[in-house]
């Protein structure tokens, strides 16, 4: 055994220039699979990140009427003094804030051409005050400014539903809507700011208010119909509900929490269905490499007939040629492995910080990820170990097939081999 490995060590070194070529070959498809893994694992985190911080919150309470017809947006099961409420997840150290979402019909005017036309939209009514300690809507804006506590008539809008209708910061809306009770409203609105944020499912649609002028055009009563509520990205949210719903359940208020993979369980299945495909184009880059891996080692392999016999002539046990040609091979392997490892490192730093921007692809198509333009990579510590083990394991594997092939072979035949 010891004298196999030193022989594979010597042997190593002294190909020098066809261990490192082998090497390169393997570190080369192992890179490309690092990377790859690296761009879906980050797109998933990117997506769902985006998914908490511009839509969903990580929990979100509502009365227990309210949820059953949650698709109509019904104004009459708000949640009826939301303050205290408030107070008392801030007393217990949550970080929350109210919203009423309701929808309406949108008239834009402009000063060229008057009259636009008008549209469905859904709008959401926050408080300028608490809003930005759960949502980063803030952080995003392009044009304009956000609202403030005094707003009455103002409204923020998303960067492509402005684009889509023409809108600028200035223009005026109208805004037609039925309010509690049943009753039509409507509301001049003038656009103050256009938001511009990772998540293109808001930048498609987003109108966003003061909640205290839409209490006012709706007849809430100072009711909203939700309160959403800020966890660390990484908290165990269903544990964190169920904390929640025991204080809710203690304080006999009538209302439920639900976690953002509740709320958002349609785009966690059509996310699954993504990683399905994903998973087979990672399975297939692997493939690649586990190919290019294959046929670099059989031709080394193959090339080394002639030595092999001639090992066997002078008479070494076949058992200590099989174990001395496969530490060699396992010897490429992680070198080519380590190289691949560092080669994967240098394309994930430029992945992660920099990313790559698929905006021209994200505006006009909808690809399932909250994700606007900017693709960016992560670290996934368990594809560096598969890699390493990868390589080495299936340099071995590979190898084994030649070299089992020519101990097949009478010593007189290797000799021959060309």
């Amino acid at each position: 055994m010891k004298f196999a490995f030193l022989l594979a060590i010597k042997n190593l070194s002294r190909y020098k220039r066809r261990t490192f070529i082998t090497a390169i070959a393997i570190a080369l498809g192992l890179a490309m699979y690092l990377i790859v893994d690296s761009l879906i694992l980050g797109m998933e985190e990117e997506s769902i990140r985006n998914l908490l911080w511009y839509e969903t919150s990580s929990i979100r309470i509502h009365t227990q009427e309210y949820w059953p017809d949650r698709q109509l947006y019904p104004l009459e099961q708000g949640i009826k003094h939301p303050e205290n409420v408030l107070q008392t997840l801030k007393e217990e150290g949550w970080t929350a804030t109210g919203r009423t979402m309701f929808t309406g019909d949108m008239i834009l005017y402009s000063e060229d051409f008057g009259e636009d036309g008008n549209m469905s939209v859904l709008v959401t009514a926050i408080d300028p005050a608490t809003d930005n300690d759960v949502f980063h809507y803030e952080d995003t804006l392009i044009d304009g400014r956000f609202l403030t506590a005094d707003d009455d008539e103002e409204i923020l809008m998303g960067s492509w539903f402005a684009q889509d209708i023409g809108a600028e910061v200035g223009y005026w809306v109208t805004l037609v809507t039925r309010g509690n009770g049943g009753f039509f409203g409507a509301v001049d609105l003038q656009i103050v700011g256009i938001v511009n944020c990772p998540n293109p499912n808001v930048n498609r649609t987003l109108l966003m208010m003061n909640k205290d002028s839409a209490d006012n055009l709706l007849d809430m009563e100072g009711s909203v119909t939700e309160i959403d509520i800020r966890l660390p990205i990484h908290s165990d949210v269903d544990k964190e509900v169920v904390s929640l719903q025991q204080l809710l359940n203690v304080s006999d208020l009538n209302l439920e929490a639900r976690s953002w993979k509740v709320l958002a369980k349609d785009y966690l299945s059509a996310l699954e269905a993504d990683k399905g495909g994903s998973a087979l184009i990672l399975f297939l880059v692997f493939i690649i490499a586990a190919v290019g891996i294959s046929n670099t080692m059989l031709m080394s392999m193959y090339e080394r007939t002639r030595e092999l016999g001639m090992m066997r002539a002078m008479g070494m046990k076949d058992s200590h040629i099989l174990l001395s040609f496969l530490f060699e091979a396992g010897g490429i392997g992680m070198i080519g492995a380590l190289i691949g490892i560092v080669l994967g490192v240098l394309g994930n730093l430029y992945m992660v910080n920099v990313g790559i921007d698929f905006g021209f692809m994200m505006r006009d198509m909808n690809m399932g990820y909250r994700i606007q333009s900017i693709v960016r990579g992560t670290w996934n510590l368990k594809s560096f170990g598969v890699t390493f083990a990868s390589g080495i394991g299936l340099s071995m594997i590979v190898a084994w097939i030649p070299i089992r092939r020519s101990l097949k072979m009478d010593i007189p035949s290797c000799l021959r081999h060309q």
